[in-house]
Order: structure tokens, then C-alpha cells, then sequence
């Protein structure tokens, strides 16, 4: 079964590297997809963060801190444009987690769906890949949150539409959004909120891929297109023809985070989430966050274990 595992990892990695060279290739200007990152930030160690290890911690490899990184696409993990090293805002804070921890990084290229299979089984010491925090994840991992979740509202750049921060504000919009995300269910609810109110339903509209929604929006048959932040932020600066009109937590009403995710029990979450915070407080982070274009993602402190996602 392993071994299964470990060929269907490399043949994801390869594939995942083929399809998005010519997408790196071609990236927005604002965005470094060089394989050197010369302007990688790092920073010194977190003496402690370091107490806060335990004694009898064992890393995946001594010396160094490994991590798992699924390459889902820019700015939050992609490959560079070798087709072969893994860039974006998560390996950045992994590299500065490292190096609050002394340590040297090792990162893992996965498939998302191996990621919980191999941090039980002791391949790396933690994933770093945009992880949101729920209560079933509790149930067998620890967490220490780095990131809010957010969902992005977008909108064609000359669009009248200037603002959507809560349900009435999308009421008679016709919005773009995957079927069966979370997202989804959330407009559903503003959609029913609107209608107790007296407002006009949201019409949702779905569509096969990316370039389909992006084009009926800028055809005029859809106004407003909503995935997760981190995607529209870098499809924005590409196309330079959508704009940003607001936000959505991944969790509405409440909040929702991304953390570091660790085996549970394993002892090494607090001493991450000490880390973190240490690069809160010295500028480190917020800087990582700005060079992505992911300021609006921004935490004001990590937690350990905070309240996540319910069961639906």
C-alpha cells in the first residue's frame, strides 16, 4: 500500500508540475514564479518556540523540519516555472517557521487527499497547504493556525458593483460558484435570507472550469464570481480585468482558519503556534502575506486547537 502510495504521489507531482510550467510561464508580473525566490524572507530563531518542542520529539528527519505541500496552484503553492520546486505564501512561512525552529526545511510535493495518510503514518512533520480547521479534523489532528479562510467576491473591472459584505448586498445577483462547496451552501443561506426579507433570491450559476465562469463573466451573463480568496487574488493580477468587492469567511457566521496541522497528540503544535507568533510580532508574517498579495488573509495571533468548522 505504501508503495502504491509513493507512485501515485510522483506521477501527481509530475503531472501537477507538466500543467502548471506553462501557467507559471505565463504568471502575473506581480507575482515571483522563479524557482531562486530572491526575495524570500527569512528571519532568526525562536528561542521559545524551540523550548516548546518536547525533549522526546522525534522530527521526520533530524535537523530538519518537513513539511507536505499540495502544489494547488498560485499564490498559496504551485511549481515554479523549473516545473520542479514548490513556491507560493505557504512554503515561504514554512521556510520561516524553519528557521524560527533551527531548522532546515524539507518540503513534500502531495496530492491533497494523501496529505492525512501520510502525517499519521510519520512520512513528514506537518502539513503546510491551506488545511482548514474543522471539528472532525480535531478529531485526529492538531492545529496552529496561520491564516483566516476566506472565500473572495469578484466582479468584471468596470462593474457598478462596489461592495458585498453581507446577504443583502448580493440580493437579484447572479453569482458564479462551484457545486457542492462550501461557498455554495453559504449563498444559499444569504439567498434565504434575502427572500425573508423581501429581497430577490441570489440566482447561482455553475459552470464546468475556471475559463468558462471567468469568460460568462466578462460576457455579462454571470456579475459576480466567488472561489476561494487566494485564487481570484492571483487570476486578478493576471488578467488585470476582475476586481475585488469584498470577502466571505470560509465559516459565515463565524470565523474560519487555516492552521498547520499536526499528528494528534504529537506535541510539536504549541511550539508552532509559538513560532507563528513570533512572526506576527517581528513583521515577518504580515510581510510574507503582503509579497503574496494576501494581506486580507492576515491573523492578528495564532492559536492552538481553536474552534473550527461543525459537522454539516
Amino acid at each position: 500500500m505504501a508503495n502504491f502510495l509513493d507512485i501515485r504521489s510522483f506521477f501527481f507531482a509530475a503531472l501537477t508540475a507538466a500543467l502548471t510550467s506553462l501557467s507559471a510561464a505565463h504568471a502575473a508580473d506581480d507575482f515571483d514564479l522563479s524557482p531562486q525566490q530572491s526575495g524570500r524572507l527569512h528571519t532568526a530563531r525562536n528561542d521559545a518556540a524551540i523550548a516548546a518542542i518536547p525533549k522526546d520529539f522525534k522530527f521526520v528527519t533530524p535537523g530538519k523540519f518537513t513539511i507536505a505541500v499540495s502544489p494547488g496552484g498560485p499564490p498559496l503553492a504551485t511549481y515554479a516555472t523549473d516545473a520542479r520546486t514548490v513556491v507560493g505564501a505557504d512554503p515561504d512561512y514554512a521556510y520561516a517557521i524553519a528557521d524560527s525552529l533551527g531548522l532546515r526545511l524539507e518540503i513534500v510535493p502531495v496530492a491533497w487527499i494523501d496529505w492525512p495518510l501520510g502525517l499519521t503514518s510519520g512520512k513528514y512533520d506537518a502539513v503546510i497547504s491551506n488545511v482548514g480547521v474543522t471539528e472532525q479534523r480535531k478529531e485526529k489532528f492538531d492545529f496552529s493556525t496561520y491564516r483566516r479562510g476566506l472565500h473572495g467576491f469578484f466582479v468584471k473591472a468596470d462593474s457598478p458593483i462596489t461592495s458585498i459584505r453581507e446577504p443583502k448586498d448580493a440580493a437579484g445577483l447572479r453569482i458564479i460558484v462551484g457545486a457542492g462547496t462550501n461557498q455554495e451552501r453559504i449563498l444559499v443561506k444569504w439567498s434565504e435570507e434575502d427572500v425573508a426579507a423581501g429581497l430577490k433570491p441570489i440566482e447561482l450559476q455553475y459552470y464546468d472550469d475556471e475559463a468558462a465562469s471567468l469568460l460568462a463573466m466578462r460576457s455579462g451573463r454571470a456579475d459576480v464570481i466567488v472561489q476561494p480568496h487566494a485564487q481570484l487574488v492571483f487570476i486578478a493580477a493576471r488578467d488585470k480585468n476582475i476586481k475585488r468587492v469584498g470577502t466571505l469567511s470560509a465559516g459565515w457566521p463565524d470565523r474560519s482558519d487555516v492552521a498547520i496541522t499536526t499528528r494528534k497528540g504529537g506535541g510539536l503544535a504549541d511550539a508552532l503556534t509559538t513560532a507563528t507568533n513570533g512572526l506576527i510580532k517581528d513583521g515577518t508574517y504580515a510581510r510574507i502575506l503582503a509579497h503574496w498579495h494576501l494581506s486580507e488573509e492576515a491573523l492578528p495571533a495564532s492559536e492552538t486547537n481553536p474552534p473550527g468548522l461543525p459537522k454539516y
